[in-house]
């Protein structure tokens, strides 16, 4: 492949961009802002992730999405592969969307206008890898912030950053919606300003937190809980796979969604089962009943492969 010519001036369109990308969500919304201009994704890289962390496999399903005449990389050597082979591809901009690796000078320094990361909270808060901890704490906002890639981990200068507040009783399709949304706006404008040659403001170091992954013991919903207590939990740990778990009728679950029940609280003791329907539950809670509804996979695994009891648990 021989690198195009580069101009030395600075184009507001036709740019050519090197993409560090993992999931496929991510890469639709960079795919699609970057059609939007006019600029061409010269090189995706994905990985597996970090050789000493868990093994990532949704780049498996990334590189099944995207179109067959787009270069991918996949390495999980930023120096020794990633680093030259952007060097010879020489990109305007760099974008990093959930890429796990921290990337580092010998990559961001190739792109002559730099390299900027999409961080799907609004920094300094909740640095980490883990942004659906804001959720799981309670927030009623979900936001994003597109900023330099600096030696420290989502530490870089503030491109652009926003925030949306969402609904308490959303699905998590409709919070979904409303996070993407936030991170498309935010991509728009960062990038608007890092294309124009903006560094961007530091960060407040006095306001930085940290969003650790899900603990075990914080996956396990306990049905002593107050039904508020347990959307706001399945949501952020169930908002694109179930990773929520929870004790039903003595057998283990998996939770897609937890959706609190109009009336009084039932006199039976939190956590018995009221009526099931397939896959989905009725269960008593700390003050009320919440409709739970459970990944099949879980499901049919209790069940034994015999089909799902009916009524009362």
């Amino acid at each position: 492949m021989t690198p195009e010519a580069v101009s030395n001036a600075a184009p507001t369109d036709g740019l050519r961009i090197a993409a560090l990308i993992v999931e496929p969500l991510a890469y639709r919304l960079v795919a699609a802002w970057a059609g939007r201009h006019g600029h061409r994704l010269t090189l995706l890289v994905t990985t597996p992730g970090p050789p000493h962390t868990w093994l990532n496999r949704d780049y498996h399903d990334l590189v099944g999405i995207v179109p067959q005449t787009q270069d991918v990389l996949v390495s999980t050597r930023m120096r020794r592969t990633v680093a030259p082979t952007l060097a010879a591809l020489r990109p305007d901009l760099l974008v990093s969307f959930t890429f796990p690796h921290r990337i580092p000078p010998e990559v961001t320094d190739v792109p002559r206008l730099g390299a900027v990361n999409l961080h799907p909270t609004p920094l300094p808060r909740y640095r980490g890898p883990n942004p659906r901890r804001m959720l799981f704490d309670g927030s009623a906002t979900v936001g994003a912030t597109l900023h330099r890639i600096e030696a420290g981990f989502d530490a870089g200068a503030i491109l652009a950053s926003r925030e949306r507040p969402f609904a308490p009783e959303s699905t998590p399709e409709g919070l979904r919606a409303v996070w993407l949304a936030v991170l498309d706006e935010t991509l728009e404008a960062g990038t608007r300003r890092a294309i124009a040659g903006e560094r961007g403001e530091p960060q407040d170091e006095a306001l930085a937190t940290y969003a650790a992954s899900f603990t075990p013991e914080e996956r396990r919903l306990d049905w002593s809980w107050p039904a508020a207590l347990l959307r706001q939990r399945a949501t952020a740990l169930s908002l694109f796979h179930p990773e929520a778990e929870a004790e039903i009728a003595g057998h283990a679950y998996a939770v897609a969604r937890v959706t609190p029940l109009p009336g009084p609280a039932p006199a039976a003791a939190p956590g018995t089962v009221l009526e099931r329907d397939g896959h989905r539950f009725v269960v008593a809670v700390g003050d009320g009943v919440v409709a739970v509804e459970v990944a099949a996979k879980t499901a049919a695994a209790n069940d034994g492969g015999d089909g799902p009891p009916r009524g009362g648990g």
